[in-house]
């Protein structure tokens, strides 16, 4: 077991992360149990997941040959191109295949796929359901999982690992497992809310009576009252007294006790978990939803939470799936993020008038970024050539006159 491991379950230990035989905890304080189906019950952590699931999905993986001279293509003739790009599987397109493996990797810290080989060369990429890991007496990675009723045991040869955060070798840190004490907490405010709402929301007044009541007309006013006036489809249907019953105001409340507080507390506490920005799961109550602000925010979340996944699925490709031989070719894998300019036409024009104004794009570049046909002369990079020495102002000759 490496140090950094050793260190994480210390950790994990001391902050009662841990259930007694190593196996992240999926309870909490609260009294709410923690899962896959529990959280992503929560609005919050649906949209946050969704969110970053499906953008990473929607960015092309391109495989890029660089050769000699610097000059970097598309690989499109790479056996990698079709299954990172296109179809890691049979069943799967490469949207449905990474969308499920980042919303794994968001929520229990891992990503996994069964890797098959043909001649030496990756085919396919096959999901697996969160694997036991050990590391075994010679150095190598061990894999078992069960999958149709069958048991599997593979090493890191055949197994395809995308780690989260936490940098241990046997895998990255559960969001489920961290986060779980943030997570019970907001399924046990819904879950309060939803009770208050069936319940019409009328915790805020009782019954007083002068006379002591029998167990049996005790009864059958609870019963009667919850019949008649509990439940949302019975609020402010008018109270009946008999027998000098009368209505006393409570002063407990939903306000009161700052149920709905707590809830905008649980979504901002969730975005954080995620490192989403909360205006972008819809949550704009004490933050600007236009504007210079909403774009610097949007900015940022690419940054500092976008780039660093990308790059852990990147680096994770090129170190598992590429032979050296590849390696040696100038092979490399990189998520496109041009991609995301696709739905900015203003922004996707001005990159691409930067692009050609210095000269780091040609004019065939572009029409082949938006799908259209190359021109004649749109091979040739072009510059602006306005910002000139001074003593050089009038040496350039003068473009010849157009034929009569």
């Amino acid at each position: 077991m490496s140090i950094w491991r050793k260190a994480l379950n210390y950790i994990a230990r001391s902050v009662n992360l841990r259930t007694v035989d190593g196996r992240p905890r999926t309870d909490s304080y609260a009294g709410m149990p923690v899962n896959e189906t529990s959280v992503l019950a929560l609005s919050a952590a649906w949209a946050c997941v969704n969110l970053l699931s499906g953008t990473i999905a929607s960015l092309p993986l391109m495989v890029y040959r660089t050769d000699a001279s610097g000059r970097r293509t598309v690989a499109k003739d790479h056996p990698l191109y079709r299954v990172l790009h296109d179809s890691p599987n049979a069943d799967q397109t490469a949207m449905d295949f990474w969308e499920g493996g980042v919303a794994a990797l968001e929520l229990r810290g891992n990503m996994h796929a069964r890797i098959e080989r043909m001649g030496g060369r990756v085919v396919a990429l096959v999901p697996i359901c969160d694997p036991t890991v050990r590391r075994l007496e010679n150095g190598d990675l061990e894999y078992r999982w069960t999958e149709d009723g069958k048991s599997y045991v593979a090493t890191q040869d055949d197994v395809f690992h995308v780690r989260g955060f936490g940098g241990s070798p046997l895998g990255g840190l559960s969001t489920l497992s961290y986060g779980r004490q943030v997570f019970g907490l907001s399924s046990a405010v819904n879950t309060a809310a939803q009770k208050t709402f069936a319940n019409g929301i009328h915790t805020n007044v009782g019954l007083k009576t002068d006379k002591w009541l029998t167990d049996e007309q005790y009864d059958a006013i609870s019963q009667n009252t919850g019949a008649r006036y509990a439940g949302a489809m019975n609020a402010g249907r008018p109270f009946i007294s008999h027998g000098g019953m009368e209505i006393v105001p409570l002063t407990m409340n939903p306000e009161d006790a700052q149920m709905l507080e707590s809830r905008a507390f649980s979504v901002e506490e969730i975005a954080r978990l995620f490192g989403v920005p909360p205006h972008m799961i819809g949550h704009t109550e004490k933050t600007t939803s236009w504007g210079t602000g909403l774009e610097e925010q949007t900015l940022g979340f690419q940054k500092f939470s976008l780039r660093r996944r990308l790059k852990r699925i990147e680096q994770a490709i090129e170190k598992q799936l590429l032979t050296p031989a590849d390696r040696a070719q100038g092979i490399t894998v990189e998520f496109n993020l041009e991609g995301l300019l696709r739905a900015d036409s203003t922004g996707r024009a001005e990159f691409y008038r930067e692009m050609t104004g210095i000269g780091a794009m040609t004019i065939n570049e572009v029409r082949a970024l938006e799908n259209l046909p190359p021109v004649e002369g749109g091979d040739v990079p072009r510059m602006q050539m306005q910002n000139v020495p001074i003593t050089e102002a009038g040496k350039q000759p003068a473009l010849p006159a157009p034929e009569a």
